[in-house]
């Protein structure tokens, strides 16, 4: 069995049910994405966590993310 990885990504913009289904969409369609799960939070940080069966580079995420109108925001130590 291949082993998967969970990435957590936190996006600014999103407020509803359309924004999660536009983000999972452009996020699922990125090579090796087998689930994409989001913890909304209108008017604030959503998080993102994508299970993938292959280490997806930030700029990938990002980029499909800008994709559907939203923007990634680095996590801050």
């Amino acid at each position: 069995m291949s082993q998967t990885i969970k990435t957590n990504v936190n996006v600014s913009g999103m407020t509803c049910g359309h924004c999660v289904s536009s983000v999972s969409e452009e996020l699922e369609s990125l090579n090796g994405v087998e689930n994409v799960a989001v913890d909304l939070n209108p008017g604030g940080l959503s998080t993102v966590t994508i299970t993938s069966t292959k280490e997806l580079s930030p700029s990938e995420i990002g980029e499909a993310v800008a994709e559907a109108g939203y923007l990634v925001v680095a996590n801050e130590a």
